[in-house]
């Protein structure tokens, strides 16, 4: 029995009228006639008759309406469905640059294996523009800095903070209470794309009344690290960007918490609380757990 069937009967038995049905469903007489004629066939059983111009069920039509509505309600349920749940399996995930570039890959192909339902759609942005997209729920989750925006829910998950960071055996690993005087004696890099508050680090030199050694300025995280794994300068970095060589031991972290310090994190920053139901919900935390560990 095809549905197409079932609502030419329902146009008509409405409509009082193959013609007015035929206008509705845009189709021509003949093709809903058919249609008809076809369930009527199936049916084993006359649904209409003529009367002058105009068509009256018989009693076998009326007995099969409600029948009929039920079959087309539940279709149109069963479509609904379908659609909520292919519209679910798309996620829509957004991340700040710096966490687009080294925890995303690590991150995205262990959500896939965990969930090959899902169908994955990623977006690097800077953070004011992900929490556009949040709002206008273009995202369904994201990966950014701190925001106090109200429509705008979070949970804190990667520490980021910012921290100096040497070429092994420089000078600076084998000193204490290094002061901001010491430091402007070393050339330093500058990584500077609104990553984080670098007023503060300029701060720390202006209270010591020094200048800084700024011989690199650069916009690319792996160019500042590079600049300082080559020998060249040392810097203030992001976690994120150094974990692996903090690991390696192909970068040493100075201490210098007694003169600055820039705590921030990354947040798993989402509008709809219904996302906190997911099982990619907790996939996502075991991932960051394997990532910290990595």
């Amino acid at each position: 029995m095809n549905i197409d069937h079932l609502e030419a009967f329902m146009y008509v038995v409405q409509l009082k009228s193959i013609h007015k049905a035929a206008d509705a469903l845009f189709l021509s007489q003949p093709t809903v006639t058919a249609r008809i004629k076809t369930l009527e066939r199936e049916l084993n059983t006359e649904l209409f008759t003529r009367h002058g111009r105009g068509l009256l069920l018989t009693e076998h039509g009326r007995e099969f309406i409600p029948y009929a509505e039920q079959i087309i309600q539940t279709y149109k349920e069963g479509k609904k469905i379908m659609k909520e749940r292919d519209e679910q399996e798309e996620v829509v995930i957004g991340a700040n640059i710096i966490t687009s570039q080294y925890f995303i890959p690590f991150s995205l192909p262990l959500w896939k294996q965990a969930n090959p339902q899902l169908r994955f759609k990623f977006i690097s942005a800077p953070n004011d523009v992900l929490i556009e997209k949040l709002l206008q729920k273009q995202v369904d989750i994201a990966f950014i800095k701190d925001t106090t925006n109200d429509g705008l829910q979070k949970q804190q998950l990667l520490d980021n903070s910012v921290k100096l960071v040497v070429y092994p055996n420089h000078p600076l690993q084998y000193e204490e209470n290094i002061t901001a005087n010491r430091l402007a004696e070393e050339p330093m890099v500058f990584f500077e794309c609104g990553a984080f508050d670098w007023n503060r680090i300029h701060k720390l030199f202006e209270v010591g009344k020094v200048e800084p050694r700024i011989e690199f300025q650069v916009d690319h995280l792996e160019v500042a690290k590079s600049i300082i794994k080559n020998r060249c300068a040392i810097g203030f970095l992001p976690y994120l960007c150094i974990k692996n060589e903090l690991a390696s031991g192909e970068l040493i972290e100075i201490n210098v918490a007694h003169l600055i310090q820039i705590k921030q994190h990354v947040f798993l920053t989402y509008a709809n609380q219904e996302v906190t139901k997911w099982q990619l919900w907790g996939d996502i935390a075991q991932s960051v757990e394997r990532f910290q560990t990595h």
